[in-house]
């Protein structure tokens, strides 16, 4: 299993770069793993989707379906990949910490 390593955040991740232990999440994690995304700061904008997400995952145990995401923060899909340019499921759900999604997010 992989270490991902960036300043003081150690993490396992899968060979995607998707977080072993999903509970180990906190914001620091979040700002590691954005590094990875294309994501160099991490806005309210980005927050508003990562804490949907987790919301979502911790209550339904899956990812949100795209058309979800979009409804519930507001967010056009566009304004998504603005934010996360490799899209809602390998890039936001990454981020926010996720299991890798297996259908389409």
């Amino acid at each position: 299993m992989p270490l991902f390593e960036f300043g003081t955040v150690k993490i396992n991740v899968d060979e995607d770069g998707f977080m072993e232990n999903p509970e180990e999440w906190n914001e620091e994690v979040a700002k590691a793993l954005a590094s990875t995304e294309d994501v160099s700061d991490i806005t309210e904008d980005h927050w508003k989707v990562i804490h949907y997400l987790r919301d979502y995952f911790k209550q339904y145990g899956i990812a949100p379906m795209i058309r979800k995401l979009c409804k519930e923060t507001g967010y056009p899909l566009k304004r998504i990949y603005e934010l996360f340019p490799s899209g809602p499921a390998k890039g936001a759900c990454k981020v926010a910490g996720l299991a890798k999604p297996t259908g389409c997010v």
